[in-house]
């Protein structure tokens, strides 16, 4: 029960850090290539401080993590954060689609596979 709930915490993280714009596209910005946390300010209109704002959200999620370089924290795609979020999302597609095609079935008065 314990780990099903950190499950549930964990993937309540990962999509409410990635039902922001802006994340979105600071998670694509790090998976194409590393960029300081400064540097990915000067994409947005917003302030500095609010992209470190953004990217600590994207850092709790396990989405991204920061790295020091030298003067630069550079902000790089966690890829089994992401992994993650993609397993969750396959695991949903799988579901919608046996029931389409259940729904399919009854429509068109086919008999279940197990009723054969």
């Amino acid at each position: 029960m314990v780990v099903s709930m950190q499950l549930t915490l964990d993937h309540d993280r990962i999509f409410g850090a990635l039902g922001d714009a802006t994340r979105r596209d600071i998670v694509r910005r790090a998976i194409d290539g590393e960029e300081g946390v400064a540097e990915l300010a000067t994409h947005y209109p917003m302030s500095f401080a609010a992209v470190q704002k953004h990217v600590a959200v994207l850092e709790r999620a396990g989405l991204v993590s920061k790295h020091r370089v030298g003067r630069r924290k550079v902000v790089r795609a966690n890829l089994e954060g992401l992994r993650v979020a993609r397993r969750l999302l396959d695991r949903y597609e799988e579901l919608w689609r046996e029931r389409v095609e259940r729904m399919d079935q009854l429509i068109s008065g086919s008999p279940e596979v197990g009723d054969r």
